[in-house]
C-alpha cells in the first residue's frame, strides 16, 4: 500500500496565541516527532508564512529548527502558498502575487536564502485558471487539488497526476472521501484485507486533524508510521518525478475548492463558503475588502503604508469570510462555521487598514469604508443574537 499525505498547517495571523499553542502542542509537534522517529515516513506539508512568523514571535524556534532539519534531510517536503491565507480566486492578480512573494520571503528567512519549493498550495484548495496561471508564472510546478476540480473528465484516474491544460501546472488529486475520514483508521482497516494491499491512498487535510480535531487515543497514526514494510509513504514531488512528461495527460479543470459541492458548482458559486450571493454579511465584507485592496497602489507613498498592508492582509484571510458562512462541518471533524468574534476581528483589520492612511485625499475613502463597517457590524451581531445564540 502507498500513502501520499498532504497536510496544511495554518492559523490566522490575528488569532490569539493560546489557539496557536494548542495546535502546536496537540498536532504540529506530534507530526514532527513522527517524522523524526520514523526515518522512512514521508509527508508533504504546507505551513503558511503567517504561522511561521507567529511561531517565531512566540519563541518556538525549536519547532522551526526541527522542521528545517527534516526538510534538509528530504524527509519532509514543504510547498509555497499565500502568506496570509487569502482566497486567491477572489483576489486581484497583483494581490495574489504579493501574498505569494511574501510567503517566499518568509520561507527563505527560515529555511535558507535559496529555498524555493516545487509545489504550491492554493488556500482552501481554491482553484481558478487565472490564479493557476500566476502560480505557474512564479515558478511552481505542481499543486494538489480536490477531485471535484476534475469531475466530468473522461476516464479520470485520481491515482495518476495530470497537467492543467490552461496553466501548465501538474496536478495531483486528493480523494475527498478518504480525506474527510480519519485516514489512519481507514488504512488500518484496509491492511486487514488482501485486496487493498496494492492500493494507493492520496489524502489532503488540515494538519490540525491529527490531534487537535481528532484525538486518536489509540495512536493509529503512530502505528502506520512504524509499518514502513506494509505502508510506503512518499512526498508528492518524488511521486511526480517517476512519471515522464509524455505520460501525464492534460485536463481541463473547473473552479472549485476542497469543500465545493455539485450544487455549488451548478449554481455558479464554487466559493460559496466565502462569497455567498445570498449572504448579506459576505456581500458587504467583500465591498469593504475590495475597497481596501483598490487603494494599494495609490497610497504606496503614505507614511503608514506599512500598517495599511499589515492590517489588510490579516483582514483578507479566508477565515474572515468562512466563519460567516454558518455551515455545519461536524461530520468531517470540523466546527459549525459561525463565529462572529473571528469575523469581527477580520472586519476590524479591514477597516483599520483604511483608517491608518494619513494622506488628506483618503477622507472620502474613509467615510465610504466606515459606512460598510457599521453596516456589517450591525448585521453580524444581529444575526448572531437572533439566529445562532441560544441562552441557557
Amino acid at each position: 500500500m502507498t500513502w501520499i499525505n498532504f497536510l496544511h498547517f495554518y492559523q490566522p495571523a490575528n488569532i490569539e496565541e493560546y489557539v496557536i499553542q494548542e495546535a502546536l502542542d496537540k498536532s504540529y509537534f506530534r507530526i514532527i516527532r513522527l517524522l523524526e522517529e520514523n526515518p522512512k515516513f514521508k509527508l508533504t506539508i504546507n505551513i503558511s508564512g503567517c504561522l511561521l512568523e507567529r511561531l517565531d514571535e512566540m519563541g518556538e524556534k525549536d519547532f522551526i529548527i526541527r522542521m528545517r532539519k527534516l526538510v534538509e534531510e528530504k524527509r519532509l517536503e514543504l510547498v509555497g502558498t499565500a502568506a496570509y491565507h487569502a482566497l486567491l480566486p477572489l483576489m486581484p492578480e497583483d494581490e495574489v502575487k504579493r501574498q505569494i512573494k511574501t510567503n517566499e520571503e518568509i520561507l527563505k528567512k527560515f529555511f535558507g536564502s535559496d529555498f524555493k519549493p516545487s509545489g504550491f498550495f492554493f488556500p482552501e484548495m481554491a482553484y481558478s485558471v487565472a490564479t493557476a496561471r500566476v502560480v505557474k508564472e512564479m515558478g511552481y510546478n505542481w499543486a494538489m487539488l480536490d477531485e471535484f476540480s476534475a469531475f466530468g473528465v473522461k476516464e479520470f484516474d485520481r491515482k495518476k497526476p495530470y497537467k492543467d491544460r490552461l496553466s501548465g501546472l501538474k496536478i495531483i488529486f486528493r480523494d475527498r472521501n478518504q480525506s474527510r475520514a480519519y485516514p489512519p483508521d481507514l488504512i488500518i482497516e484496509h491492511l486487514k484485507e488482501e485486496r487493498f494491499r496494492e492500493e494507493m491512498i492520496i489524502t489532503g487535510t488540515d494538519g490540525e486533524l491529527y490531534g487537535l480535531r481528532h484525538e486518536d487515543p489509540t495512536g493509529e497514526m503512530e502505528k502506520i508510521a512504524r509499518l514502513s514494510d506494509k505502508v510506503k509513504t512518499k512526498n508528492i514531488s518524488s511521486y511526480l518525478n517517476k512519471f515522464k512528461e509524455e505520460e501525464i495527460k492534460e485536463v481541463d479543470l473547473r473552479p472549485s475548492s476542497w469543500e465545493s459541492s455539485e450544487k455549488d458548482l451548478e449554481s455558479g458559486q464554487p466559493f460559496i463558503l466565502w462569497s455567498n450571493k445570498k449572504n448579506k454579511i459576505h456581500r458587504d465584507l467583500w465591498r469593504l475588502a475590495n475597497l481596501a485592496i483598490s487603494v494599494n497602489d495609490e497610497y504606496k507613498e503614505d507614511e503608514n503604508y506599512y500598517w495599511y498592508r499589515w492590517h489588510l492582509v490579516r483582514g483578507l484571510a479566508s477565515c474572515t469570510f468562512w466563519w460567516a458562512s454558518a455551515n455545519d462541518f461536524s461530520a468531517n471533524f470540523g466546527p459549525y462555521a459561525w463565529n462572529p468574534d473571528i469575523v469581527d476581528r477580520g472586519l476590524n483589520d479591514l477597516i483599520r487598514s483604511i483608517r491608518s492612511l494619513t494622506l488628506n485625499k483618503s477622507k472620502h475613502i474613509k467615510l465610504t469604508a466606515e459606512k460598510y463597517y457599521l453596516k456589517i457590524n450591525k448585521n453580524l451581531w444581529r444575526e448572531h443574537w437572533e439566529k445562532h445564540w441560544f441562552g441557557k
